[in-house]
């Protein structure tokens, strides 16, 4: 075995990042202050008396991202304008001070409990740059009622996931940017929600590299350990907000964050899973000028391929409007992928397939994808990294998605494959991959079949699978 194999296969996911992967697609809510003032950053000096959604309903909002097969919803619950979507009792800026159900409404707790009702998991936004609190760019006084607020979140909402930080850091009114102690942030963090991952500015789950949707064709969950630096993270993804930045694709020297040759001279690794994030519309806040430019549905299933499908998962943006519902064309559009979603994965045809395996290691045979689980699963004998599956049926079938997944417990192993169909009695190359990692799903154009041939050409180490589907 190659010294750095071993190596990259020994870094494997916590249980929070695990569980966290299995949620796969989930929502982010974008709404303050700013969906009031047509702003995608607020200033800070917003009135909160503007800030009145007359028709607010959290169900609906669930709803609405459960009819698209998400399972969290993620609410910005302090964007940088430092207005809080809570009663917080370290500042003004608050919903207190809104007209807003006579300042006794509290949006952040009709979520939680809208999400628990419903269901899914409930995560918090919550920016580390206030344009409103006098205290920020003055060291530990700032990070004192950052910490408070904080505190308020994961301790007044039950059950967080996940802890999203974009690493904003402007200046403040007095000119000086805050120099966060992230150390400090994440201690409480593991304290009072030990199973919430942190997310973009933190050590659990990466961001993808830009706010488009776009993705990488090897997508690697064990990376450089600098690829979490914080400083760096946030130079990258806070930048003036404009179109062309939210548009930004993954330049060609950020495309392999984890190959072997990549990772051959690193002296640290990590386990640092990516998320792909992107809105529904062109801004990450509601524009009503935006209402007939949300994404098609084609756009979203081909992120949702590329991203669940291509070892991440999807955070897709919905904004709500000034009255506090998702606009009928975002609604329309969830549900229209739901039902694809649900159709296209709606039968395994694995069910009915002959398993072969031309090499496996006793108490590991290809029988074990049949269940999509970490319990049980395919695996070769230690040093073999080159092996065929395959799948047949008694008649032909019509192929229109591959489902292959590793066991991640296990590492993150194959590194480069190929799928074949018998077709007249000759197998014929349909697609060449190189990542599986969590779940890579290969969409085909309806091949008729009677028999699948997978083979898997090289691994870093003996190359598991978990699952595999045909649907």
């Amino acid at each position: 075995m190659r010294k750095i194999d071993k190596c990259l296969v020994q870094i494997v996911p916590s249980q929070r990042q695990l569980e966290y992967q299995q949620l796969e697609f989930y929502s982010f809510i974008h709404f303050t202050i700013n969906t009031f003032t047509g702003k995608e950053w607020g200033t800070g000096t917003e009135n909160p008396s503007i800030f009145n959604p007359t028709k607010f309903d959290a169900g609906q909002w669930v709803n609405a991202i459960k009819s698209a097969e998400m399972t969290g919803l993620i609410l910005t619950c302090k964007h940088h304008d430092g207005f809080c979507l809570w009663p917080s009792k370290y500042t003004n800026h608050t919903i207190a001070n809104s007209p807003y159900k006579n300042g006794k409404g509290d949006i952040v707790k009709e979520v939680s409990d809208a999400c628990k009702e419903a269901g899914i998991k409930f995560g918090v936004y919550l920016s580390p740059w206030d344009r409103n609190n006098q205290a920020y760019g003055k060291g530990e006084l700032y990070d004192d009622f950052f910490v408070n607020q904080l505190t308020e979140l994961l301790t007044n909402y039950g059950e967080i996931f996940s802890v999203w930080f974009d690493g904003a850091c402007g200046e403040g009114s007095n000119g000086k940017k805050q120099v966060y102690d992230w150390e400090r942030y994440y201690k409480v963090i593991r304290t009072l929600q030990p199973k919430a991952c942190i997310s973009v500015c933190g050590p659990d789950i990466r961001w993808c590299g830009n706010e488009a949707g776009h993705t990488r064709q090897s997508e690697w969950s064990v990376v450089p350990r600098r690829t979490s630096e914080t400083e760096l993270i946030a130079s990258n993804s806070q930048k003036e907000d404009n179109q062309e930045f939210r548009q930004r694709k993954i330049t060609a020297s950020d495309q392999d964050l984890g190959s072997r040759e990549i990772l051959k001279d690193e002296m640290e690794l990590i386990w640092y899973p990516a998320e792909v994030n992107t809105s529904i519309r062109p801004g990450w806040f509601y524009h009503e000028e935006e209402d007939n430019k949300v994404r098609t549905l084609e756009e979203l299933i081909n992120i949702y391929y590329n991203s669940v499908g291509g070892n991440a998962t999807f955070l897709l943006n919905i904004p709500p409007t000034k009255e506090g519902l998702f606009h009928e064309n975002d609604v329309k559009r969830l549900h229209e992928m739901g039902d694809y979603l649900r159709q296209a994965f709606r039968e395994n045809l694995l069910d009915s397939a002959e398993l072969y395996a031309n090499t496996y290691m006793n108490g590991y045979g290809i029988e074990n994808v049949r269940t999509d689980d970490y319990e049980t699963y395919f695996k070769t004998e230690d040093g073999i990294t080159d092996l065929i599956i395959e799948l047949s049926w008694e008649e032909k079938q019509v192929i229109r998605h591959i489902v292959m997944k590793e066991n991640i417990a296990c590492s993150q192993r194959i590194e480069k494959y190929l799928i074949e169909v018998n077709q007249d009695g000759e197998y014929r190359m349909i697609y060449e991959g190189t990542v599986v990692g969590y779940k890579r799903i290969v969409p085909l154009d309806a091949v008729e079949t009677d028999k699948i041939r997978i083979h898997i050409l090289d691994a870093r180490v003996a190359p598991t699978l978990s699952f595999i589907g045909v649907y």
